[in-house]
């Protein structure tokens, strides 16, 4: 799979969030925004979007994924300095 194709995957189960995904084959870095991150413990967070790649992830097509998840506040602030 192409990050393309992750980022679609990921949109359509969190489509309140954006993605950016890189990526080469069968090992990706996420970085999802989105508010329903808010007030949520860091493992809640990454079982979300690990749910969404959870067919991918049973197949094979994806392998290794380092997930950093950010609610918008959080994601300004990041990419501010």
């Amino acid at each position: 799979m192409d990050p393309a194709a992750i980022k679609a995957l990921l949109q359509a189960q969190l489509a309140d969030c954006e993605f950016h995904v890189r990526g080469d084959g069968s090992h990706y870095e996420i970085d999802a925004i989105g508010t329903v991150f808010e007030g949520l413990r860091a493992v809640k967070k990454q079982q979300l979007v690990y749910a969404a790649l959870g067919e991918c992830i049973a197949d094979g097509r994806v392998h290794a994924v380092n997930i950093r998840t950010f609610t918008p506040d959080e994601w300004r602030r990041r990419t501010a300095s």
